[in-house]
């Protein structure tokens, strides 16, 4: 009988050695792989800034959008993921820039109302969203964060929120067809984790995203307090939308889950108090709220994942 290598490597220290070393090389190996990530919509606006952010912190990152976009130190591939097959090679493998990944994070989308028309926005935001989800199982990916949106909430608020500061609590209410394509996108990752128990898809419902240099119309909007209203006069700075997506991606666990990810204050220097008064008179308060805190709570991503921003406009 073949004795174990294992067992026979009393008789040969230089032996067993050599096993650890091959044993150490393939771990190494394996955790170095296990840092690639995919990122759709690699272009726009957050997602210019989240594979920065990922890369800063050790992830490998695969950079795929409709755009072409070429970045120093950048694995970018162009995809029209509206195609499954293309969609499927995105995830498992394009020849000279990857061979598969281990986790995804998924932005690409028309990325507000209005911008195309309805029919259009719905075809390509959420045939993109199957086909990217869909692609991403069968190539084996079982970490996924995806952007939601704060639009679930009931934006623009015509109809009054049903208390203040918004959370996850209440059921969605969208009001446009990308509102609808964001709520669908939700049940759609829930029924997918039934599917696949050992699948983890967190949603991040994300708020206006700003760059610093937005910051510099702030000052208007206190002039006007219905010309924010439609999102509670919140805001989402670009970098601490990129901090969110690490920690979801970071996140241990299985199954679904969302957040609303905003930043910790709001856009204006008016009060809450006035505020709510002007607007949104007689909307109950569900829980004390400072002078300037944000209305779209984000009590829960700082609870499960430890999201806390770090950058306000206040500050700039």
């Amino acid at each position: 009988m073949n004795a174990d290598p294992i067992e026979s490597a009393g008789d040969s220290p230089g032996h067993f050695t050599r096993v650890l070393e091959r044993v150490e090389a393939h771990v190494t190996e394996e955790e170095a792989r296990m840092a690639r990530v995919a990122v759709t919509g690699s272009s726009g606006k957050l997602g210019r800034v989240v594979v920065e952010h990922l890369q800063e912190h050790g992830w490998d990152v695969v950079a795929l959008d409709r755009a072409a976009a070429v970045r120093a130190g950048i694995v970018s591939s162009q995809v029209d993921l509206t195609d499954f097959g293309q969609a499927c090679e995105a995830m498992a493998g394009i020849d000279d820039r990857h061979d598969g990944v281990d986790a995804l994070v998924h932005l690409a989308a028309v990325p507000a109302p209005g911008l195309r028309a309805n029919a259009a926005t719905f075809h390509n935001n959420m045939i993109t969203t199957y086909n990217v989800f869909s692609a991403a199982l069968r190539a084996g990916v079982r970490n996924i964060v995806w952007a939601s949106s704060e639009t679930v909430l009931g934006l623009p608020f015509d109809e009054a929120p049903p208390y203040v500061p918004v959370d996850e609590d209440y059921p969605p209410r969208p009001n446009s067809t990308y509102s609808l394509v964001k709520t669908l996108e939700e049940e759609l990752a829930r029924q997918l984790c039934r599917w696949h128990p050992d699948l983890k898809l967190l949603g991040l419902r994300f708020s206006n995203v700003m760059y610093p240099e937005d910051y510099d119309e702030f000052a208007s909007f206190d002039a006007d307090a219905h010309l924010r209203k439609w999102n509670l006069w919140g805001y989402i700075d670009a970098r601490d939308g990129a901090q969110a997506v690490r920690r979801a991606l970071e996140h241990d666990g299985t199954g679904t889950d969302v957040f609303i990810i905003a930043n910790a204050d709001t856009v204006m220097s008016r009060p809450n108090e006035e505020l709510l008064a002007e607007v949104f008179p007689g909307v109950a308060l569900k829980r004390p709220v400072g002078p300037n805190e944000t209305l779209l709570c984000i009590d829960k991503a700082r609870r499960v994942l430890g999201y806390e921003p770090q950058f306000s406009w206040r500050a700039s």
